[in-house]
């Protein structure tokens, strides 16, 4: 594929976009990242503290419902939640073969094995169908806040919500976790899928009484025509994740969750005892919240890290030539598929890129084939298996001391060796629970040189 003329003037500029063009493994530290007191007051301009707890609110309302229908929220009476786990063999096992040395304690959160939608758009994408749900049955007098939300479950709302269509553009897991939510609800539901979508999603959605339509193009264009149907349909409602709000905060009540798992292992996370996290990024919805509400809660002692494929930097390309969701991986010459199916988007999330612009510490990509590698590696130092995908966070860990760039942002930010031995690194694991065995084994024999 060309590049394009703009595209050219950066790539002359060397550093990361040469690195991107020559498609090679680097590592973006974002230029205009600043201290979270000097951003906070225009952040609060768009998504609100308040904004936060009310999500956090709502799913708390829906808890008894969600509790009834899924029986694997059991444990957790009815919240969607996923454990933190420290992984001292994996971490070992990075050390060796990165010839690295990680300070702190590593941690995986694993939304890789969230309930019902086994990966971290169970956070965004099914807290957005509640919260379309509520609005709707609020406004059709069907039910208040006050009420026990167990009524969502009744005949009448499935038949109620079955007047109404939802629509939604997905790589794949996004599209499982708002194709299985609507329909469980009663919806009708369209998921437009690009070509990239691994055929066990769209299998398992269709399943689930779900209508999916398929697209030889990549997600920018599933996107693009799910918004065109649903804009057709007024009894459409079209989950956006490039644009979306309740997306984002879906997303972001994960922090809170996480604080109180860390004070349960007895983590402290302040100026000396830093918190450093590395989330997997495709177009950027769900990394983008989950770094906005921990910058929130810890400010300038947490430090976020998006991670992608060497394919698709469309975050990183996004924030570092200020085009937002303007640019295109395309338009640098990047026009193959990727592995990671999940974070494979052209063009980024215009709010994300903005909303984060100022709070996101940096971005590493990554190859496939080490995807893998890190999988396999997982696999046999904690018996944990998560999509390859997911498996990006792991380059965060191995690769921060050793680029020149990572060490300046430490030494520039005061992360001195003393602080660093105190802090906890966490990894965010993003899918992986509902992948059938025999693609768990496909994948696990899956080799890419690199």
């Amino acid at each position: 594929m060309a590049v394009k003329e703009y595209a050219k003037e950066f790539i002359a500029k060397g550093g990361v976009f040469r690195d991107i063009a020559d498609q090679k493994e680097t590592l973006w530290i974002n230029d205009r990242y600043l201290p979270f007191d000097m951003v906070d007051a225009l952040c609060q301009l768009v998504v609100t503290d308040e904004d936060i707890e009310d999500a956090a609110r709502r799913l708390d309302r829906f808890a008894p419902y969600i509790r009834k229908c899924f029986p694997e929220t059991e444990e957790d009476r009815g919240l969607i939640e996923s454990p933190l786990a420290e992984i001292s063999a994996m971490k070992a096992a990075i050390e060796k073969d990165s010839s690295c040395v990680i300070p702190g304690r590593l941690f995986l959160k694993m939304d890789s094995h969230l309930p019902i939608a086994g990966s971290v758009k169970a956070r965004g994408g099914i807290y957005e169908v509640l919260k379309h749900a509520e609005d709707l049955a609020i406004g059709a007098g069907m039910i208040t806040e006050n009420d026990n939300y167990e009524r969502f479950a009744d005949d009448d709302f499935r038949e109620f919500f079955g007047r109404y269509t939802v629509q939604v553009g997905s790589t794949g897991n996004l599209g499982l976790s708002i194709g299985i939510m609507s329909a469980f609800l009663g919806f009708k539901v369209k998921v437009h899928m690009s070509a990239d979508a691994r055929q066990w999603k769209k299998d398992l959605l269709r399943s689930k009484g779900v209508e999916v339509i398929e697209y030889e193009d990549d997600y920018s264009k599933a996107v693009l025509e799910g918004r065109r149907d649903s804009d057709r349909d007024p009894s459409s409602y079209f989950v956006d994740d490039e644009y979306s709000v309740p997306l984002f905060l879906g997303y972001a009540v994960a922090a809170a969750r996480t604080k109180k798992q860390l004070e349960e292992k007895g983590v402290t996370v302040d100026a000396d005892h830093p918190l450093i996290i590395y989330v997997p990024c495709g177009v950027g919805g769900a990394p983008g919240g989950i770094c906005y509400g921990f910058k929130r809660l810890f400010k300038d002692s947490v430090h976020v890290f998006f991670c992608e494929p060497v394919l698709f930097p469309s975050v990183l390309l996004g924030m570092a030539t200020d085009m937002h969701n303007a640019v295109s991986v395309n338009d640098f010459g990047l026009c193959e598929m990727s592995e990671a199916d999940g974070l494979a988007c052209a063009s980024p999330s215009g709010f994300v890129t903005r909303i984060d612009r100022n709070l996101l510490s940096g971005d590493f990509t990554i190859v496939d084939g080490r995807l893998y590698d890190y999988m396999r590696m997982l696999k046999e130092t904690e018996d944990i298996l998560i999509e390859p995908s997911s498996c990006a966070a792991f380059i965060g860990p191995a690769r921060l001391h050793e680029y020149e760039a990572g060490k300046a942002y430490l030494h520039l930010n005061g992360l001195t060796p003393e602080k660093l031995a105190n802090c906890v690194q966490i990894c965010w694991a993003t899918g992986g629970r509902l992948v059938p065995e025999d693609i768990w084994e496909k994948y696990m024999n899956t080799h890419i040189e690199y």
